[in-house]
């Protein structure tokens, strides 16, 4: 009888902790996800001219904007989770020296653009993006989407049915909850998870081509991820899966050359 009392005691403690953690993880979820203040690369500094601009989205956010020649393709760049614009200086000073011009922007909540992010606010932001360059006459074939990680959930999502001329996919992952299931595997994460970003059912609107880029030793978003992305696409698509990598690529020569010849091959 002890026996039984105890073992329904420690049931109901088991229970009770997994509960509060469960809780835990539904009201936190979105500070588990997004990370506006850490820093990783802020030791790099531009070696190009950039344009700081403000674009109108539901509030205000905060944009660079690289103008090289009018007669070349745009990147947007969507970037990823963590940390501020400054972050990605290394890449930019790379992507600089291409054909390109290129626009970057903080999301919500990031880099002093203002509001909080959560997935819907953040779509708006990025067709706000694109509005804005369509106003500055440049229209969606001039367009590239660039998504870095949690970007290329965004980078998808706007190009959809669209016309872009080209995406570009950095360390892509197949949806937020096969990620967050990768991650808290005893939760039951599709019922919680708030922020889907269900890349992967909308694969199949993508017209575009597509340039995905994965390192096989990334520990954040396995690679599996950017490879079942890759093959689920049905356009015109370049993969560069690199066997040394992991989350945040080595921006080598071999990485820009593939850039460079995805751009070319772009109309």
């Amino acid at each position: 009888m002890k026996f039984t009392s105890m073992f329904i005691n420690i049931l109901l403690i088991v229970f009770l902790v997994y509960f509060l953690i469960t809780l835990f993880l539904f009201f936190y979820q979105r500070k588990l996800l997004y990370h506006p203040s850490f820093n990783s690369r802020s030791s790099f500094t531009l070696d190009h001219q950039i344009e700081e601009v403000t674009i109108p989205s539901e509030k205000e956010l905060v944009a660079w904007y690289y103008k090289k020649n009018e007669n070349y393709k745009t990147i947007v760049f969507f970037h990823g989770n963590a940390g501020d614009l400054s972050n990605r200086i290394y890449k930019l000073n790379e992507l600089s020296k291409l054909k390109l011009n290129y626009l970057i922007f903080a999301y919500r909540g990031f880099n002093g653009s203002e509001g909080k992010p959560y997935e819907e606010g953040l779509y708006i932001d990025a067709e706000s993006v694109i509005n804005w360059l369509k106003k500055n006459n440049i229209l969606e074939n001039n367009i590239v989407l660039y998504g870095e990680s949690l970007g290329t959930a965004i980078a998808i999502h706007i190009a959809q049915s669209k016309n872009f001329s080209g995406i570009i996919l950095e360390a892509p992952f197949t949806s937020m909850v096969d990620l967050g299931q990768k991650y808290y595997p005893f939760f039951p994460v599709k019922f919680l998870i708030k922020d889907k970003y269900e890349s992967k059912k909308k694969l199949k609107n993508i017209k575009s081509p597509v340039l995905v880029m994965h390192g096989k030793k990334d520990k954040i978003v396995p690679f599996y991820m950017g490879k079942q992305i890759y093959e689920i696409l049905s356009t015109s698509k370049l993969s560069y899966f690199n066997d040394q990598d992991d989350h945040m690529m080595e921006y080598n020569q071999d990485l820009i050359n593939t850039i460079e010849s995805f751009i070319d091959q772009l109309s």
